[in-house]
């Protein structure tokens, strides 16, 4: 052990002292063949003292042996420990090492790494070493996780990976109450995922964002320490690029947490690094989850969850308070930004937030004040356009709202207004800030023609005494005065954007007749590489004039613009100065991102939704430019069939909206309706109930009163009333028989008509012709209608007599009651009983009940009397109906008579010429018979005549 006493500074023995590497292959020796498990833990011990002087030999010779330690003494959490701590030794880099060694060191470090993860065996040896509680075993254990994802993170999160429980037993760190394995199993964490889709998801299931977001509550959140940065660089690596876990994390209601890192008090002085950090990071996460690059409908969730739990009020808040540092300030206006891009709700709220100034003034215009001041840092200015951008993206309120600051009739002189600050920072002397008023204006009139007309009604005061230019002219007059290279970009991005799919706009343009030879000298001319930018936007200008031109100026037609430019520029030079645009790396660095982000100032040259209309244009200009005027008027009649075609569809859309609007409110009123009806029919169920109810309570009282009334005796008191009764009964006895009376006189009435309607039967039963089968049936339907007033006159005879059969019963119970009370003066006294005197009460109440019955049969007989005074004259027409028809058929017999009279006639003539025929010696056939069947007609005639004159003597007699 001799070794081991030098390893450990015991006693040296004098003689020559064994090389390094002789002493760690001694060592290894031991730990491989010693049997005691305490020399093969000095062994150990000894190796990990060795494995930073003597990296190279101990992870050379001891690598193997170390990792079947971790194999065959897994009861031992000391020699574990000991093995591990070796094991990070070898393979993790030394950070104090120098310059020089440090690339050495880094290559020992991949080539051990490479050594350990040839087998997978040994990464999943060292995930179940992590199970251990001991301090000593776990934290090794972390760390050289740690290192070996530093070195091969795909390798190794790939085992991990496909590891029976390997994430889950690494999760797991994140609730171990040591904070020192806690927090650097957030580093591990933070290395594991990296880049992997598929352990983010895995780490995301397992409550990782629950787990997370309570480390930071309980750290502080932004004033937290280093452990907060760790746990928010987590969450980025989760949710960055992972449309998945950014969905579980919105629906886990996870955004709403998120608001209390940004309430920050009311003194911002002396913010600390570390919490600099800290926001810094928490807003950089709120920008990941409404990315634009994320899909339109995950961005615009996220933006509507944080705008319903006030996390973007928060922002605001931050934004326009005092004495934010710059970073933070500038990161701020970025992520708000981003979440009020595209969201019409946020950008509407956003419209209203003002800065807490006096006057108080709109955030919108205090930031644009921020962006055309060129003492303000070029980041902060970049950001206030951005934000600019993000709030006219696809807000065509917003684009209404700027252009109508411009415009002169809502300019107010007494304020400072968004469109004043645009067209001061267009015409400064600065030329980022004419570049970036340029962008923001040309964002107001993107993709909105309504607002590219109404920008060509502003016009601007040059100087005194001369008139005013519009501000078309006055941005043409700037570009043709050869200002900056960056200056003249912008305006030509404007005008580009303002003139794109505006006719008008072009026609304006045109009309300036120092424009074109402006823009074909531009073109024409051999300048050198910063102008060919310039060169390139002024051939993109006239090609937009080209194709949007709608040939209502003469002298610059479509045609002769085209023949202008092949005889000054030349069709090839002007595609291939149109082309230097998107070859330009400018254009390729503005194109990646929406966010303007460049290194200095005098890279901004292309903004990104400008290089889409750059794509969009290009092609089209080119197509144009080559094509023949029979072409152009071939497409020109394909547009105007397709806008008419667009037309009709729009026509038949707004014609389906509105009939899916009438729809609706039909299914809503059937709705409502079938609710109503719900509602009747409970109603009348409740109250049919209600009135079951009440009969059955009437009927109940009349029981108890009839059985009552046998039973007690009526008081003296009460003679005077019971004497009333009498009376009120002889009354109704008297009516009650002149109801009788009325009754069966209208029976005797019924009689009488069903008499006639008999007649009228019979008579229409002889009768052949139409009329009289109406009439006919007129009688039937009448006769219906009376033998139901028959019926209604028989229920009410029945409920006559049974009234009079309860009156008749009533007044023997009152004379039997009042006969008695008579008799037993002596037994009753006068003054003791009151039940008598209610019951006689409720008689007469019942009394004044079957009286109203009375009245009711009363106005029913009558109005039976009006129905038989009805069927009289409806009889009456009849009869007048059968007279006229007995009129018709006295003059067709008349007629009739007259034919035959000419018949005969006729005849006899016949005869006579007959007769002259045969006189004059002419035969004549068949006289005898023609005289015989004349005879015999003339026989027939006066036979059916005298058959007629039976049937009118038997329709008189029947009639009679």
């Amino acid at each position: 052990m001799n070794f081991l006493r030098g390893v450990m500074g015991g006693q040296q023995p004098s003689g020559p002292q064994p090389s390094g590497s002789e002493t760690i292959q001694k060592l290894c020796d031991r730990v491989a063949s010693s049997t005691l498990l305490d020399d093969r833990r000095d062994a150990v011990r000894a190796l990990k003292s060795l494995s930073k002087k003597y990296r190279l030999e101990v992870g050379t010779q001891a690598l193997d042996i170390l990792l079947n330690v971790l194999q065959t003494d897994r009861s031992d959490s000391e020699i574990i420990g000991f093995a591990l701590d070796t094991l990070y030794n070898i393979i993790s880099n030394d950070a104090e090492e120098t310059e020089e060694n440090q690339q050495v060191s880094d290559d020992l470090a991949v080539h051990f790494c490479e050594l350990f993860i040839k087998q997978q065996e040994n990464i999943t040896l060292l995930l179940s070493t992590l199970e251990e509680f001991d301090f000593h075993v776990r934290w090794p254990g972390v760390k050289l996780l740690t290192t070996l994802l530093k070195q091969q993170a795909p390798q190794v999160q790939q085992i991990v990976l496909v590891s029976p429980m390997g994430v889950s037993r690494l999760m797991d760190l994140l609730d171990d109450s040591r904070e020192v394995i806690r927090n650097d199993g957030l580093l591990l964490l933070q290395q594991l995922t990296k880049s992997n889709a598929a352990i983010q998801k895995i780490v995301a299931f397992e409550n990782a964002f629950e787990r997370l977001l309570d480390i930071i509550s309980e750290e502080g959140n932004s004033d937290g320490g280093i452990v907060v940065e760790d746990c928010l660089l987590l969450l980025q690596n989760l949710l960055k690029y992972n449309n998945s876990n950014q969905n579980f994390f919105k629906e886990g209601s996870y955004i709403q947490r998120m608001k209390p890192w940004f309430e920050v008090g009311d003194d911002n002085s002396g913010w600390s690094a570390q919490k600099v950090t800290n926001l810094h990071l928490m807003l950089q996460l709120v920008r990941v989850l409404v990315s634009p690059i994320n899909p339109p409908g995950a961005t615009s969730s996220c933006q509507k969850s944080m705008f319903q739990c006030g996390l973007l009020q928060q922002l605001c808040i931050i934004l326009m308070a005092t004495g934010v540092p710059a970073d933070i300030l500038t990161e701020t206006i970025n992520t708000v930004s981003e979440v009020i891009r595209g969201s019409q709700v946020n950008q509407d709220y956003f419209a209203s937030v003002n800065a807490p100034s006096n006057p108080p003034r709109p955030a919108i215009v205090v930031l644009l004040m921020s962006m055309v001041n060129e003492r303000q840092p070029f980041v902060l200015r970049c950001a206030v356009l951005y934000c600019f951008q993000c709030f006219l993206y696809k807000n065509q309120k917003g684009q209404g709202e700027i252009v109508s600051t411009l415009l002169p009739s809502t300019i107010d002189a007494t304020s400072l207004s968004a469109g004043q600050l645009l067209c001061g920072g267009l015409f400064s002397t600065d030329s980022l800030s004419n570049w970036c008023a340029a962008v923001a204006l040309a964002h107001a009139l993107l993709e909105n023609s309504t607002q590219k007309e109404q920008l060509l009604r502003v016009q601007l005061a040059t100087s005194i005494g001369n008139p005013p230019v519009s501000l078309l002219q006055q941005c043409t007059n700037i570009l043709s005065q050869g200002s900056k290279v960056q200056t003249r970009v912008g305006l030509l991005m404007l005008l580009c954007t303002w003139l794109t799919n505006c006719p008008i706009a072009v026609t304006h343009f045109l009309h300036n007749a120092d424009n074109v030879p402006f823009l074909t000298g531009q073109i024409s001319e051999n300048l050198g590489e910063e102008e060919q930018l310039v060169q390139g936007l002024c051939a993109l200008l006239l090609g937009i004039c080209i194709y949007y031109n709608d040939n209502s100026l003469e002298n610059t037609t479509r045609e002769k613009l085209k023949q202008l430019i092949e005889k000054r520029i030349g069709k090839e030079n002007f595609t291939e100065k149109l082309g230097f645009i998107t070859k330009h790396e400018y254009y390729s660095k503005a194109a990646q991102k929406p966010q303007p982000i460049f290194s200095s100032p005098d890279h901004m040259m292309f903004d990104h939704e400008f290089t889409k209309l750059i794509k969009e244009l290009e092609v089209a200009i080119t197509k144009a430019i080559y094509k023949s005027s029979e072409e152009d008027k071939k497409e020109e009649e394909v547009k105007k069939s397709l806008e008419q075609h667009d037309n009709i569809i729009s026509h038949y859309k707004n014609v389906i909206r509105e009939q899916d609007i009438q729809l609706e409110e039909l299914k809503q009123s059937v709705a409502a309706l079938q609710i109503k009806t719900e509602q009747n029919q409970t109603t009348i169920s409740q109250q049919q109930a209600q009135i079951q109810q009440h009969k059955d309570q009437y009927n109940l009282l009349k029981v108890q009163l009839g059985k009552d009334s046998q039973h007690h005796n009526a008081h003296n008191s009460n003679a005077q009333m019971n004497g009333f009764q009498a009376e009120e009964v002889i009354r109704l006895k008297d009516e009650i028989e002149e109801l009788r009376k009325q009754h069966e006189s209208l029976r005797g009435e019924l009689s009488e008509k069903d008499a006639l309607i008999e007649n009228l039967k019979q008579t229409q039963v002889d009768s052949q012709t139409a009329q009289q089968a109406d009439v006919s049936e007129q009688a039937a339907g009448h006769k219906k209608e009376l033998e139901a007033l028959r019926s209604q006159l028989h229920v009410q005879s029945t409920e006559i007599n049974r009234l009079q059969a309860e009156r008749t019963e009533l007044l023997q119970n009152i004379e039997s009651k009042t006969s008695f009370t008579g008799s037993g003066d002596h037994i009753v006294s006068t003054s003791t009983n009151p039940e008598l005197e209610e019951k006689v009460a409720t008689l007469l109440q019942e009394i004044t009940v079957l009286k109203g019955e009375l009245k009711t049969a009363s106005e029913e007989n009558y109005s039976l009397k009006q129905q038989l005074d009805a069927a009289k004259s409806t009889s009456a027409i009849l009869q007048d109906e059968k007279v006229k028809l007995q009129q018709d058929v006295a003059e067709s017999k008349k007629e009739q008579d007259d034919l035959l009279v000419l018949l005969a006639d006729q005849d006899q003539k016949i005869l006579e010429l007959k007769k002259k025929l045969k006189e004059l010696g002419h035969p004549v056939e068949d006289d005898d018979d023609d005289l015989e069947s004349g005879d015999a007609g003339d026989e027939d005639y006066e036979d059916e005549e005298e058959d007629d004159d039976d049937d009118d003597e038997a329709g008189r007699e029947g009639d009679v």
